[in-house]
């Protein structure tokens, strides 16, 4: 008898305190009063959840009209790991800082220029410092350590109105823009609202790197979001590392250079 792999299945279930015995571990706040019928409450959430049985392990006040709960439970959902598409990698080759700066040198004959800030009311930098400051992150040197890029790093809550205007007065390459403030949708606003402002200040571009910056976006919960969503040409998560970014930079202003 064959078997086809298309039927081949791996069902897996959380691990708690055995393996396979399907418990997690919740949190959440609930806008009502500490009390046994908050807690009721929030037995009732976990159960619209798919967590049964359920158990509150923790509850704390947070303030007289909010309690925040734990709760341990077995859900009921099963996960097929083998039928899970995995997303697609990178489609641009990884590159040394060398070979970063022998493109930009070889090609463009001039300094590739990179304005880089946090915009909005997001005072948050450790993101933007970690790609664009020498420094950089996870062992990798930020873009001011390439040779061949000038960077312009605005620092945190910079208008959409001043970034393009700096943008358009260093004649900038890429823009780079780091959201970490989620609340509201904060990020998604901010970035359509950005994105909006440099269609308008480039009213005869083509897309990124074609009339107008390249535009870049970073941050922690973009994952549900496409480029195309926001208006902007590329979306790093978190994890990015500066390497991964000048990378992107050459595939996408210096389609032609490839590394010898």
């Amino acid at each position: 008898m064959t078997i086809s792999v298309d039927t081949i299945k791996q069902i897996i279930r959380p691990y708690g305190d055995t393996t396979g015995d399907a418990m997690v571990q919740v949190s959440f706040t609930l806008p009502v009063p500490q009390g046994p019928r908050a807690e009721s409450a929030a037995l009732q959430l976990a159960g619209k959840m798919g967590l049964e049985p359920a158990s509150v392990v923790h509850t704390k006040a947070m303030g007289p009209d909010f309690t925040f709960f734990i709760v341990y439970g077995k859900v009921t959902h099963l996960i097929d790991y083998a039928g899970i598409v995995v997303p697609e990698g990178r489609e641009y080759e990884l590159l040394t800082p060398q070979q970063v700066n022998l493109a930009i040198r070889s090609v463009l004959g001039r300094k590739l220029v990179v304005v880089g800030a946090c915009i909005g009311t997001d005072a948050h930098t450790v993101g933007i410092d970690a790609i664009l400051n020498v420094k950089g992150f996870a062992g990798e040197k930020g873009l001011e350590y390439y040779r061949e890029i000038e960077v312009h790093n605005l620092g945190a809550q910079v208008e959409v109105d001043e970034l393009v205007a700096h943008a358009k007065d260093a004649n900038a390459d890429a823009v780079l823009v780091s959201q970490v403030v989620t609340q509201k949708s904060a990020h998604i606003h901010n970035t359509k609202q950005m994105a909006g402002a440099f269609t308008d200040a480039y009213p005869t571009s083509l897309t990124g790197g074609l009339g107008r910056p390249l535009l870049v976006v970073g941050g922690p919960r973009f994952d549900t979001v496409s480029p195309s969503d926001l208006g902007v040409d590329r979306i790093f998560g978190k994890g990015t590392t500066p390497g991964e970014v000048a990378s992107y930079l050459v595939a996408a202003l210096i389609p032609t250079w490839s590394p010898a």
